[in-house]
């Protein structure tokens, strides 16, 4: 899936927004990714998520399991996933720092792929790959910030 059939899907979903933003981060701009209205629609997210997939095995081959920030990152985390075949893992705050909870844990050494909705300034991405080493785990992917 190249970068047009990708803005396609948010085209269909009606989540490209053009205007004036000023994102959670504090930073503007004159396009706006809903992703929800995608995420909402399953075969939508299920073409991007499996695209992302074949990107990642492509990639960097074979990983253990895919992890999340919450709440953004859960379902595009669990779609990807679910097309390598692996467990679908997120981290939570916990006072105010990202860590796994819920009795989620991973084996020493695990690749994992660190899956993100939407990145901006990287800030939760970067917390969620410090979250995934302090576990143990190895970042293999992990969104360009």
């Amino acid at each position: 899936m190249n970068t047009e059939q990708v803005l396609e899907e948010f085209r269909g979903a009606g989540a490209l927004r053009e205007g004036h933003f000023i994102l959670s981060s504090g930073l503007h701009s004159g396009t706006f990714l809903q992703k929800n209205l995608v995420f909402q629609y399953p075969d939508r997210t299920e073409r991007l998520c499996k695209a992302l997939a074949a990107l990642i095995t492509e990639t960097v081959g074979r990983v253990d399991v895919c992890i999340s920030p919450a709440v953004g990152g859960i379902i595009p985390g669990y779609e990807t996933a679910r097309h390598l075949g692996v467990p679908s893992l997120y981290v939570e705050r916990e006072g105010g720092e990202f860590k796994l909870r819920r009795a989620f844990s991973i084996e020493p050494g695990a690749r994992v792929a660190m899956v993100e909705d939407i990145v901006s300034t990287g800030l939760s991405s970067r917390e969620c790959v410090e979250a995934i080493k302090k576990a143990g785990g190895e970042v293999v992917v992990r969104p360009v910030s």
